[in-house]
């Protein structure tokens, strides 16, 4: 059934049905000659290598009889010289041997049906089993006794296996497998100043930093399980004691003190350790310390000598509590965290969480970190202000830099948290640890068995992030001239951030380059590197980009290089540039494209040039009109002659007026001068970059020479050379103007950009509703599917769309002008940008909603009530309650409001049912009447209770349902009508029709199928 080697001696362990366990002796398979043969090539066909040559390397060292029925499993001990085996008794037995025999040393009974694998714990004295009991079982190898039971409801247990390193087993079942580990591995430990304390092999132990000293204070064995860890510990330098928790039976607490001689052996708790219940416990103040009990939910205040000096009961349903300050709790319910004053016993602040598992505070105890599985809150000590990061997977531990910078570790990473939020990797891990903590380079952590270790890493990237959020630009400066910060997360960072310009400085590809040189409008970078790419499509986008700042002689070079010559000639006129015109009429002609050389000489006011193109092209008669039009009476007489007119055959043509079509006269030529823009300011990093990569290209490289293009164009034309003889057009050097030095003038520094009152709005207010009327839906739906579960977002689009519309006002001043937007605030006397926020629904508006909803219920119109009550659903999640009395009324409408909806859609089902399914029609009756509603409206539910129970002859179930309507003091009829009921049901006290109903035993009713799910059975 099975067979394992041993880990170091040459012997096999195997079970069969045969009721034995046998051990094999095979090392004579290393000097056997066949074994050659067999990784050889030599001796015949299947003669080595095959299962029948077993028997002649093996010998039956020890034969184990003890088990009533077949064995299925059997393994070796990973050290001692120890046996398990289970089998189809239900038994598991344990065997020892040594040298020249082996014996059973007892036997562990528990499982009901047979066992199907058993192994030993690698690191500790317990056997694991598994069998067809659908139950894991752990045993105690020294009590032979079971010590821990997992159970599965429908699925047998067939095999276990355990890593080879980490402290993971597997069991495969019926369905699949699933992989668990019996032991918490995080360590219990603390950090005061320089001294790390934590518990190993439950020890208190003392690790230095500096020194690198670590001793063993105080054994906790005796606390709790020898096989639960202990949870947390807590250190109390005032009194230099600490306090130790375990999750056994229920939460147990040890108060003790350390010995001041740390160079002893460690000593036991049972003379000096004062223990208690208690799930969760920290120190308050020098001599106090909490305690909470979770069942009971109170919070018991005790001095050093474990007396109970105080008892409160918390605001909140609370699951563990925190150290928050003096004389103050961290309170973490399942949604929230709420800082809690002990002596005023009230709450200061709340701050909305997933459930948190550890509170990290830095060295001034100004900011915590809340840790929860996948969440990091991080806040300030009065919980006031807070940003929150989301990891995929789950989070292990964190520890505060000196800095501010949170570090904290995943499974598989170390990463950092800056205060505002960002976060990012700082390197990646091999096993998870636990940070203790961080000074300069150095992740001061323990690994899973609870070693020291001190790993090295590279602050700089969230050093040089810190300093960008707290604008120290000397810090970001000197970062960047010292380091060499690279990759693709600073860069994306610095252009979210609005710092495209630092981004430039550290990247060397390109295409990036030109991109971020093209976002800070920085035209010189941008050139080179389209220089150096040359790209149609890039310069076709420095074009653009150019034009938008004014920088013509860019935008010049650009179209150059893209021919793009229509363009090119209108900037020319724009510019006021006739003489480049005239060159790019002589470009067009080496072109041979007539439609350019017709636009060049119209911007050029060159009619004989247009006459010209309009001959070439065979279209005379329009060349005769406009050599008439213009006064050249011997061009329009040649034209007729050449088309074979005379002024005779033209005497229909009406009179010719002159012409008026010239291009306007340049009164100020700007080819040499760049538009003018308003004076802005240089930033510091501007300022501070300046030329300190990239050397400004010099003015006369910025155009081509014309004469260039002419060569270039002119290669496929037949009189290019001519023209070109025609003389120099003294475009080659343009000649530098003498400007008079002049003290420039600051017209006026740049307005700054100040914060937007959407972002205002997104920042003091954790309610969805708020963020949706800044527009922020994103983290709108992130607060919803955090707060209220919503996953479907879809019906709640158009009111996402009404709340940010009535948010926002909109009014023209002139029609001229784009229309003002205005922000309506709900509390418009608050001035303070820390406290502003928008207009939403009311708590009373949602209340009228409810009535309104119900006077459906009352017309009997459930259709309409259905679609009334989820659509008030819908509009309570964008509810904001101003104060706890509004807050608890928006609690109740949501029950109330859920209740109806239920109900509602609960008699609209069973009126949609056929007349004789009596079964369902008094199942759906009695959960009908299960609804929390008015009484009016529950009085109508007993009814229809009681005509569904009477049409299916369950008179004692009508008489039930009569007997809660007659507490609801109906009207006489309606009271008399109840008591006939009840009479009746008296005289004939049985049900005709059996239906899944138990009016005795708490229940909810499941939305989506109708059915009740019972106060202790699985939903």
């Amino acid at each position: 059934m099975s067979a394992f080697f041993h880990p170091k001696e040459d012997l096999v362990v195997s079970a069969a049905m045969d009721q034995t366990v046998r051990v094999w002796d095979i090392s004579s398979l290393r000097k056997s000659p066949s074994r050659s043969t067999a990784m050889g090539t030599g001796g015949p066909p299947g003669a080595a290598g095959t299962f029948d040559a077993f028997d002649s390397f093996s010998t039956v060292k020890y034969v184990l009889e003890g088990h009533d029925r077949g064995v299925n499993f059997a393994s070796f001990h990973p050290t001692l010289p120890l046996i398990v085996s289970g089998g189809d008794d239900r038994q598991i037995k344990l065997w020892r041997m040594s040298d020249n025999k082996a014996w059973e040393v007892d036997t562990c009974r528990g499982h009901f049906n047979n066992v199907l694998s058993v192994l030993f714990h690698p690191k500790h004295e317990l056997i694991v089993s598994a069998g067809e009991d659908k139950t894991i079982r752990v045993w105690d190898m020294a009590k032979r006794s079971a010590i821990q039971t997992f159970r599965r409801e429908h699925d047998r247990f067939w095999v276990l296996v355990a890593h080879p390193e980490l402290n993971l087993f597997a069991a495969g079942h019926d369905n699949g497998l699933i992989v668990f580990k019996l032991e918490r591995e995080r360590p219990a430990f603390t950090v005061y100043q320089d001294q790390l304390y934590y518990i190993r092999d439950k020890y208190v132990r003392q690790y230095d930093f500096n020194s690198q000293a670590d001793n063993g204070l105080l054994s906790v064995r005796k606390l709790g399980s020898a096989y639960i860890q202990p949870k947390t510990l807590a250190y109390n330098p005032a009194e230099r004691c600490v306090l130790v928790t375990t999750t056994s039976d229920n939460g147990l607490f040890e108060l003790a003190s350390l010995p001041r001689d740390t160079a002893g052996e460690a000593k036991d708790l049972n003379t000096e350790g004062k223990r208690g219940p208690g799930s969760s416990v920290v120190f308050v103040a020098r001599n106090r310390f909490a305690v909470l009990d979770k069942t009971n939910q109170t919070i018991e205040i005790r001095d050093l000598n474990n007396t109970v000096t105080k008892v409160v009961k918390p605001p909140v349903q609370t699951n563990e509590i925190f150290y928050g300050g003096t004389a103050s709790l961290l309170l973490s319910t399942a949604t929230s965290v709420v800082l809690f004053d002990i002596q005023q016993q009230k709450s200061l602040a709340e701050i909305n969480s997933p459930p948190v598992k550890y509170a990290v505070w830095n060295t001034d105890g100004s900011t915590v970190a809340l840790l929860s599985k996948h969440t990091i809150t991080l806040a300030n000590k009065t919980l006031s202000h807070s940003s929150l990061i989301h990891e995929t997977i789950r989070i292990k531990s964190g520890a505060w830099d000196d800095i501010g910078v949170f570090v904290y570790s995943t499974l598989n990473h170390i990463k950092y948290a800056l205060p505002q939020g960002d976060n990012g990797i700082i390197r990646t891990l091999d096993q998870p640890v636990y940070l203790a903590r961080i000074k300069g380079k150095n992740i001061h952590c323990l690994d899973r068995s609870a070693r020291p270790r001190t790993i090295t890493m590279d602050p700089t990237e969230y050093k040089f992030k810190l300093a960008l959020v707290r604008k120290n630009y000397d810090d970001v400066l000197k970062i960047i001239q010292t380091s060499n910060l690279v990759g693709q997360s600073i860069i994306g960072y610095l252009q979210k951030k609005g710092f495209p310009e630092i981004a430039l400085h550290f990247v060397q590809d390109k295409k990036t380059r030109f991109e971020l040189a093209l976002e800070c409008g920085n035209l010189d970078v941008a050139m080179e590197t389209a220089r150096a790419l040359d790209r149609v499509e890039l310069w076709s986008r420095l074009a653009e980009q150019a034009l938008a700042q004014g920088n013509h002689k860019i935008v010049e070079v650009a179209y150059q290089k893209t021919k793009n010559f229509d363009k090119l000639s209108f900037l020319y006129v724009a510019t006021g540039s006739s003489d480049k015109l005239a060159k790019m009429q002589k470009i067009a002609a080496s072109r041979k494209d007539p439609l350019s050389r017709f636009h060049n000489a119209l911007y050029a006011g060159d009619i004989e040039a247009r006459i010209s193109v309009l001959r070439d092209v065979d279209m005379l008669p329009l060349a005769y009109l406009t050599a008439k039009s213009n006064g050249l009476e011997e061009l329009a007489q040649d034209i007729l002659r050449k088309a074979g007119k005379t002024e005779a055959d033209l005497e229909d043509l009406p009179s010719i007026s002159q012409s008026r079509l010239s291009p306007p006269k340049v009164v100020t030529p700007t080819t040499s001068l760049v538009w003018p823009q308003i004076a802005t300011t240089e930033n510091f990093f501007e300022k501070a970059l300046v030329d300190g990569r990239l050397p400004a290209a010099p003015e006369a490289s910025y155009v081509k020479d014309l004469d260039e293009m002419v060569d270039e164009g002119g290669s496929g034309g037949e009189n290019a050379g001519e023209e070109e003889e025609e003389g120099d057009w003294g475009l080659d050097e343009p000649e530098e103007e003498a400007v008079a030095e002049e003290e420039e003038e600051e017209v006026g520094a740049a307005a700054t950009e100040g914060v937007s009152e959407l972002e205002l709005w997104v920042r003091n207010s954790p309610f969805a509703a708020d963020h949706v009327a800044a527009g922020s839906f994103e983290t709108a739906m992130q607060l919803l599917n955090r707060q209220s579960g919503v996953v479907n977002f879809e019906p709640l689009k158009e009111m996402f769309l009404a709340t940010y519309r009535a948010a926002h006002i909109y009014f023209s001043p002139n029609p001229a002008l784009p229309p003002l937007q205005l922000h309506l605030r709900r509390n418009p006397e608050v001035s303070s940008p820390t406290r502003v926020l928008p207009v939403g629904r009311t708590v009373k508006s949602a209340m009228d909603e409810f009535q309104s909803a119900c006077k459906f219920v009352s017309a009997n119109k459930l259709p309409e009530a259905i679609t009334a009550f989820r659509a008030l659903l819908h509009t309570i999640l964008l509810t904001v309650a101003t104060d706890q009395e509004e807050a608890q009324k928006l609690r109740e409408l949501v029950t109330s409001t859920r209740e109806y909806l239920l109900a509602m859609i609960v008699e609209e089902t069973r009126r949609g049912l056929a007349a004789d399914d009596h079964k369902r029609q008094l199942e759906l009756a009695a959960y009908f009447t299960h609804c929390k509603l008015l009484p009016q409206h529950a009085r109508n539910a007993f009814r229809t209770g009681i005509q569904a129970a009477s049409k299916a002859k369950n008179y004692a179930t009508a008489a039930r349902f009569a007997r809660r309507l007659v507490e609801l003091n109906p009207d006489k009829a309606l009271l008399a009508k109840a008591k006939d009921v009840i009479a009746a049901g008296d005289r004939n006290p049985r049900d005709a029709v059996e239906f899944d109903y138990d009016e005795y035993t708490d229940f909810d009713i499941c939305a989506a199928s109708l059915t009740p799910i019972y106060k202790g059975s699985p939903s």
